[in-house]
């Protein structure tokens, strides 16, 4: 059962990669023994990397979050600040309907994920950074109310509450948020 030379770090990346593939396909549930049995492991094998479930849930949604960070940071950063603010905006929304499972992990409740912190702030620093070109003053309190802006349209799309918007409409709120910025 157990892969014979395959080394702890490539289990803990199949086990990692079988998980995500279970988070994508919505199997109910997930548990350490059942990625076990999909990853064709003991099911003690997943123990050697995470000590329960939170701690792979919150592997998966650090894994996320690096994810995110990187598309944030691959909008152009030589655009205007405030139209790189809406297009970071537009990024985020994207990432979540592209992983819309993997998205509402990373934003679980942190007694049912347990992630690390260094993950989640880095993708919020990205967007600290950008308001942070915007404004001189303010920034804690404008990079918050931009995360919310975001966050909430994120999920009122993942949610099918904005099923007449497409993204012309996002793009024309985010716009009207990134230049209301003072």
């Amino acid at each position: 059962m157990e892969h014979p030379g395959e080394g702890q770090g490539a289990l803990r990346h199949t086990l990692m990669r079988t998980a995500m593939a279970m988070l994508k396909a919505d199997v109910p549930d997930i548990s350490l023994r059942a990625v076990a049995r999909a990853a064709g492991v003991s099911a003690m094998a997943p123990y050697r990397h995470f000590p329960d479930k939170a701690g792979l849930m919150g592997a998966l949604a650090s894994e996320g979050f690096a994810i995110l960070t990187a598309d944030l940071l691959a909008v152009d950063a030589g655009a205007n600040p405030r139209e790189r603010l809406m297009r970071q905006g537009l990024a985020y929304i994207q990432f979540a309907r592209t992983h819309q499972a993997l998205f509402r992990l990373m934003f679980a409740d942190r007694r049912m994920v347990r992630r690390e912190d260094e993950c989640e702030s880095q993708a919020y620093q990205v967007l600290t950074d950008s308001v942070a070109a915007i404004l001189d003053e303010g920034i804690e309190r404008a990079t918050l109310a931009s995360w919310a802006v975001v966050h909430g349209l994120a999920m009122l799309a993942l949610d099918g509450q904005l099923e007449d918007t497409d993204e012309a409409d996002m793009q024309e709120v985010l716009q009207l948020f990134a230049f209301s910025l003072r």
